[in-house]
Parts: C-alpha cells; structure tokens; sequence
C-alpha cells in the first residue's frame, strides 16, 4: 500500500499552493492532476495577485512567466453605445516591487507545477480521481483510473475546481446551483506589441485593466472584461449561469456583441483570436460556501466557492486558502495531532483570520441583491450615460433645466421610492 502525508487533488493556483507549502516543508506529497498537463484545460488570461504568491514563493518575479504588470484601472459603465466611468492610474503600480501582473495561465500553472516538483512532491498528470477511498466517515485516500491506482494519506485536499465532482459524489457539497455559478468566455486577440502599447498609452512592461458592467450583458447579471497581455488581449464576459438558460442567449454570442461595442471595438481593432474558451466560475459567495473540513479532508480555491465577485478576485484566494490549508496541516504534523474534524477546524479559524472570510463576508448579500434586481445592469447604465451626454451637450439650455431633466429621466424610470430604495439595498450589502 502506498502512502503518503498528503494527497492534493487538482494541479490550478490552489493545488499548487497547497502542495508547494506542504513539500516545501518535507512532507511526503502526491498531486493528482487529470489535465495532459498542469494548465492544460485551464483558461488562459488571467490576473496574478502578487502579494498572495509572494507568501509563498518571495523569489517568484524572477522566474514567474508574467505578461505585464498593471499601472492603470479602468471601470466602465455601458449603455448601448457609450460609456462613462472611472479611470485610476498611479506610478506607484508602477514601482518595484508590482502588485498585480497578467498572465498566461497554462504558461503560469505549468511553471509552478515545476517549482511545486523542485520541492520535492510527486505531480501525476493524465490521471483522474475517481472516489474518495473512505474508512467510515474518514477519508484515507483516493482510487484512480490507473491499473492498482489506489493511494492513501493521512490528509486529502481537493483542489479540483468549481464543478467540484469528489466533493459531491461523497455529499461533502450539494449540487451546483446554477444561481450561484457565472459562465465566462475568454478569447485571446493577438496584436503587435507596439500596437497595443500605443493603444493603451503604456510603456513595455506596463498594463491596463478594463473592468465593464452595464448593457453588454443584455440585461443579465454579469459583468465584461478586457486584459493587456505582452502581445495579446484577453477579452471577456460572464453571466450566472442561471440566467444564461433562462434567457437563452448563447455566451458567445453576447461576447460577440461586447466586441462590437463603439467603446470597444476600436481596442480590439486588428486583433488575431487565438483561443476561445468558456469555464464556471463559482459566484455564489459565503451563502453558497460548503464545509471546507473533514475528517481527513479539506477543500480549497473554486472547489469551496472561494471567490470575490465584487472585486473579481480569484487567484489570490485560490492561493492563500491552499497555503493556509498546508500551514494548518503542517501545524497538526507539528504538535503530532491527526487530521480529524476538530483538529482541522483550525483551518476554518485561519480562513476566517483571513482577508478571504473578511471579504466574503463583506460582500454575502451582494449576488443576491444584483440577481434579484436587474435594473442595476440594464436602467441605470442607461441613465447614467444620458445624464452625462445631457449635462456634456452645449446647446443653449441652461444647466439648472438640464440637471431638472436629468432628475424627471431617473425618477420617471425608477420613481422618487424606487431611486431610495435601491441605493438603501446597495448600502446594506457594501456596509
């Protein structure tokens, strides 16, 4: 029988983390990944969280395979043919050491499946994780579709994404609801370098992140996005999943629309696509979290609904609640105490000591308040953009009887209760 001191179950940004900090440390290690290779079936662009890496690998920045490093946000707001929004750019994202980079993901997941493998553990690819080997209550390992694949370890961490399959096949988690999962599509348009830092008014190096809500979703709860990659963008949209079966608009097709947008179209003017590539991201935030700790298990990244919506945060959670798992294993192997429930219960502390729980909790009303009310991507987007073409006009009508307009378009479209009551719903799921 083989046996090891820990089995990480997914080879992603979580897995990673969970199974560098654990082999780092001189456990006996064994990640499963069923992907040809670590990053494989993972989506490509992406944004890289420096401060959660940095926790465990400091070194990373001299050999990470990062695209550029972002000096500038942008938030846009869209109607049907125009935008308004907010634009920060700062020279201090522009000062070493950077906060955040884009990146490739299979270039990113495979360069740290290999630091993952320096440290010492043993990476498995093209092998799936059938079943959770089970003694009572307590899992003791993992079947695999190998000949004699059977593994044992005192702990098992399922890393295995959002659409979690161990995790529900032994009832630790109930059926993804639809409501609680968003479907993104990505495309990756490559562009000449100089083009793209031309377009973007950046330098070699730099980045630019573009963050889009309004009518590019038709009226579902979603959001768009676009990324500066060295020699690409990376373009998307994403809608809960729920709400892509109800309205029955094919994914591809509102991206499509996106990239046909006059505020962006000339963005992505000229751009090869490269990939196309569609994958669920878990949305449904602290009320849609399952338990993340068992009796010789854990759970971490997607697998858990670990996901800031809000912010678009997932890497950097994905991350930290891998390493936070290994540290709480590594503690456990320290004092000599086994993976029961209630010793893995510090994991659940550390979570909630966290930025991760501090966060998820901030935000635990916010899918339900968007979802519930639609005019949030459809009305006010267009309201807000015709209040600024009103007030941006010069035509002879005094400001004083344009801001009268303005306020007759928001509460002929909302009403004087409506307009309160939606900024109270907003205030309580931000407080």
């Amino acid at each position: 029988m083989e046996k090891f001191d820990a089995i990480v179950v997914g080879a992603g940004p979580s897995g990673n983390a969970a199974a560098y900090t654990l082999a780092k440390a001189g456990l006996s290690v064994i990640q499963i990944e069923r992907g040809e290779y670590p990053g494989s079936k993972n989506v490509q662009g992406a944004i890289l969280y420096s401060d959660a890496l940095e926790r465990i690998i400091p070194e990373f920045r001299d050999e990470a395979p990062l695209e550029r490093h972002i000096i500038e946000q942008r938030m846009w707001v869209l109607d049907d043919d125009s935008y308004i929004g907010t634009h920060y750019r700062s020279d201090a994202f522009n000062q070493v050491p950077y906060n955040r980079y884009t990146i490739l993901r299979t270039q990113f997941d495979k360069w740290f499946s290999e630091k993952v493998s320096q440290a010492g553990a043993m990476v498995i690819c093209e092998t799936t994780v059938t079943d959770l080997i089970m003694d009572g209550q307590r899992v003791v390992g993992v079947r695999t579709d190998r000949e004699n694949g059977d593994v044992f370890a005192d702990i098992v961490i399922l890393a295995d994404g959002v659409n979690s399959l161990l995790a529900k096949k032994a009832g630790f988690h109930p059926e993804l609801n639809p409501g609680d999962v968003a479907l993104a599509v990505k495309e990756i348009l490559f562009l000449p370098q100089e083009t793209l830092e031309s377009r973007f008014n950046v330098k070699e190096g730099e980045g630019v992140v573009i963050e889009m809500i309004g009518k590019i979703t038709q009226g579902l709860m979603g959001t768009g996005f676009l990324y500066t990659n060295n020699e690409s963008l990376t373009i998307g949209v994403g809608c809960m999943l729920s709400d892509f079966k109800e309205a029955r608009i094919p994914p591809y097709l509102m991206l499509e629309m996106m990239k046909n947008h006059p505020a962006i179209k000339p963005l992505i003017e000229g751009g090869e696509m490269k990939e196309y590539t569609a994958h669920l991201i878990p949305e449904g935030g602290l009320k849609a979290m399952p338990q993340v700790y068992g009796d010789g298990w854990m759970i971490v990244g997607d697998s858990g609904m670990f996901v800031n919506a809000v912010h678009r945060e997932g890497s950097n959670l994905a991350m930290t609640t891998g390493r936070l798992a290994a540290e709480t294993v590594l503690e456990l192997k320290q004092a000599g105490k086994d993976m029961s429930k209630s010793n893995l219960a510090a994991y659940r502390t550390r979570l909630d000591d966290s930025f991760v729980m501090k966060d998820l909790s901030k935000y635990k009303d916010m899918p339900g308040i968007f979802h519930a009310n639609p005019q949030f991507f459809t009305t006010y987007p267009e309201l807000v953009n015709n209040a600024a073409k009103t007030m941006l006009t010069v035509d002879g009508v005094d400001k004083k009887s344009k801001e009268r307009e303005i306020l007759k378009s928001f509460t002929s479209s909302r009403s004087l209760l409506g307009l309160m009551g939606d900024a109270y719903k907003m205030w309580r799921a931000l407080r």
